[in-house]
């Protein structure tokens, strides 16, 4: 499994980015109405580029294809296993040989009536008890959307029963503004 991960937002040239991206993503990337948005999206798409062409030696721009809840994967590809997210402060990308879930939240104060509504009550108290609780909190958020990311169902499931260390292993990575955590089957 190869993860990529990159800050750079502003450090390319936009209009030249798009036109080195498959026309699928480019359409992709500019529904997003402020250029951040934009950004984010391909950049995304260059770090599956660059995953594929160092794992995989494939240098073409990939082209999606969606299950019924939105997971994609790589037409022409069915052994490549891929996943991406991104938030205002970066973009990760997750490949593998494997299913893989990736997700990336930036820290930020949460709402006790969300907290109540996606977490369980040890995760409740696991976020309260902490001397971070907004980090715990996004910590396991991203832990429950890597997971449904894993599977490809989207959140069509209780969110208080996602997380479970006996089914899925779970990578988190805290980068002081930002969280991720990677999902694969055990």
């Amino acid at each position: 499994m190869k993860i990529l991960v990159s800050e750079d937002i502003w450090s390319f040239n936009l209009e030249t980015a798009l036109r080195e991206i498959s026309e699928q993503r480019r359409e992709q990337a500019l529904k997003f109405k402020y250029e951040q948005g934009q950004r984010l999206c391909v950049l995304a798409y260059q770090l599956l580029k660059q995953a594929l062409k160092e794992e995989y030696g494939i240098t073409e721009n990939p082209i999606f294809e969606y299950n019924e809840h939105g997971k994609p994967s790589i037409v022409g590809h069915p052994e490549i296993f891929f996943n991406l997210s991104h938030c205002k402060e970066a973009a990760v990308c997750a490949i593998s040989d494997q299913p893989v879930g990736i997700d990336v939240e930036s820290i930020r104060e949460f709402k006790e009536s969300l907290m109540r509504y996606t977490m369980n009550d040890d995760e409740t108290e696991q976020i309260t008890q902490s001397a971070q609780p907004d980090a715990s909190f996004i910590s396991l958020w991203t832990m429950k959307e890597a997971t449904l990311k894993l599977l490809g169902t989207g959140i069509s499931s209780d969110l208080k029963t996602v997380i479970d260390p006996t089914k899925y292993k779970y990578t988190t990575i805290n980068r002081q503004r930002y969280i991720y955590t990677i999902s694969e089957f055990l």
